[in-house]
């Protein structure tokens, strides 16, 4: 355990500054090759947007879709247990009249 708990702990190792326009080598003897789907050795950027009016929309379109199957998915699973309930039900007043004979 470190026996100074306040000071924060010092990097092991110092990071590579890289100047802009100096990307990693493709081909170097000291990595193994890379068989992903990009053979670059880079940093890769992710840009994100605030989503507008039509994405909104078509979210929004894509959502009620979905929404709108698994009700139709719920009903039809309801509609299929109706009958068996009905049966149930038929056999239950037929065994009850039985039982009064």
């Amino acid at each position: 355990m470190p026996s100074h708990r306040d000071k924060p702990e010092r990097p092991r190792q110092e990071p590579e500054i890289i100047p802009p326009g100096n990307d990693w080598p493709r081909r170097d003897s000291r990595f193994p090759p890379n068989y992903g789907f990009d053979e670059r050795r880079s940093t890769h950027r992710v840009y994100v947007s605030r989503i507008g009016p039509l994405g909104f929309a078509l979210f929004m379109i894509i959502a009620a879709l979905f929404g709108g199957v698994l009700l139709l998915a719920l009903i039809g699973a309801a509609l299929i247990w109706f009958p068996v309930l009905l049966v149930f039900a038929v056999i239950a007043a037929i065994a009850g009249l039985i039982r009064r004979l």
